[in-house]
């Protein structure tokens, strides 16, 4: 089995919020303007965090996630990139225990040593408590240190150091900046494209960072996993139309993959802009933010008509989240605005002031099971009987429904296509 060596970190926290993706967006930044390649990965199925940390870095990242990606699978993206990058960062997912699997599970299957960041704010001693937990509530768990948030002043950092137990090791701290912290709304950060002044604050978590004891590399981590095998190609010759713009850009890097892989070529399009769609066999409108954009969507009368004629013609189109809410008669946002949609789907979607769906499910659709996960704030009402309903990870309740009219199927799912590339190609085969 080949093995590739790497210097790698996996960034966690003892909870959200304590600032993983700016550290891990700094850090990558960091080592990026000393002319290293850092390949940079999220763990979980999160879509935000990557935009902003393939902005950092200047590479593609991809999802890492023990179940809905699988362990061979997580081998084989470490494994390609070690043998390419000079420094590996993974992203953790809310806190360091948290999930199952968890962010600690993924770096101890792989060995990859974590580094906890903890928000000390309003915090003294305490923070030697937290971090002695963090490091020993699992034996086993490869653990490099601890950085410190929002350090008020330097003496403030010298009472956290001094709190840690002798070998745990303290890497420094990050003063509170405005100027660093990521904005956020509903569903997570704000997307990269709409930060005006996202470089200037990469670059001042670079400059952060860099007065930490993290400018150093870590240590180098070995990565094996089996030659990779050139899949079949079922899509050659098949043109997919993908909506991609503000509001439907929910896309995971490892979907597209799959997709040229299996040898379809890819249009990208925007329900917000053109007019009409590209020449395409079968479309694909992922999640996004559609209540955003209401008066755009809604305006834009011609590409509602182009996407009836796909549908009646008989093509497939596949809709996740933000792209099934467009596909439904109507929208209504969290301040009450209600405005007609693409109308494609019978039924209404209202958003909710808190999380109306959260966790991962799989769909068992006809083609074939597909792994994935709900995040949503809206709730539905529709006629539509459901065609299945999403099988929970943990608990036995029906998960997300997901719903087919002829070729058109939709669902909250966000599903990751490479966990079924078969399946896949029956749902997007003309």
């Amino acid at each position: 089995m080949p093995t590739a060596t790497c210097p790698a970190l996996l960034l966690s926290a003892p909870a959200s919020g304590h600032g993983k993706t700016t550290l891990t967006a700094g850090l990558a930044r960091y080592h990026r303007n000393q002319g290293r390649k850092v390949r940079v990965f999220k763990t979980g199925p999160d879509f935000l965090d990557p935009m902003i940390l393939e902005r950092a870095s200047g590479q593609p990242v991809y999802q890492l996630d023990l179940w809905m990606v699988g362990e061979p699978a997580c081998k084989q993206l470490l494994w390609q990139a070690a043998r390419e990058a000079d420094l590996i960062l993974i992203e953790g997912v809310m806190g360091l225990f948290d999930g199952t699997p968890s962010s600690a599970d993924l770096a101890q299957r792989f060995g990859v040593p974590v580094l906890a960041l903890i928000d000390a704010d309003a915090m003294a001693q305490t923070f030697g408590a937290v971090a002695y937990g963090l490091a020993n509530y699992r034996r086993g768990l490869p653990f490099a240190g601890v950085l410190a948030n929002r350090v008020a002043s330097p003496g403030h950092g010298e009472l956290l150091a001094e709190s840690l137990p002798p070998g745990l090791r303290y890497f420094g701290g990050l003063r509170e900046h405005a100027c660093i912290a990521l904005p956020d709304r509903h569903l997570g950060l704000v997307q990269a494209e709409e930060v005006a002044d996202l470089e200037t604050r990469l670059e001042a978590a670079a400059t952060a960072v860099g007065e930490t004891d993290l400018a150093h590399l870590p240590s180098p981590v070995s990565f094996t996993a089996d030659p990779p095998v050139t899949p079949p190609r079922p899509l050659a010759g098949v043109c997919i139309g993908i909506a991609r713009d503000s509001a439907f850009s929910f896309l995971y890097q490892g979907n597209l993959d799959l997709l040229r892989a299996m040898g379809a070529e890819l249009h990208f399009f925007s329900p917000l802009r053109d007019a009409d769609l590209p020449a395409v066999d079968s479309l694909y409108l992922p999640g996004g933010y559609p209540e955003l954009h209401l008066e755009e969507l809604t305006g834009n009368a011609s590409m509602t008509a182009a996407l009836h004629r796909h549908h009646e013609a008989g093509k497939p189109l596949y809709a996740e989240c933000g792209g099934l809410l467009y596909l439904l008669e109507s929208l209504t946002d969290k301040q009450g605005r209600r405005a007609a949609m693409a109308g494609l789907l019978p039924g209404h979607a209202v958003l909710q002031p808190r999380l109306a769906g959260l966790g991962m499910q799989s769909a068992p659709l006809p083609e074939g099971e597909l792994r994935g996960h709900t995040f949503h704030h809206s709730k539905l009402e529709t006629p539509l009987h459901p065609l299945v309903h999403g099988k929970r990870q943990r608990g036995d309740r029906p998960g997300e429904a997901v719903y087919r009219m002829g070729r058109l199927t939709a669902s909250y799912l966000h599903l990751y296509f490479p966990s079924n590339p078969e399946a896949v190609a029956r749902l997007f085969m003309p």
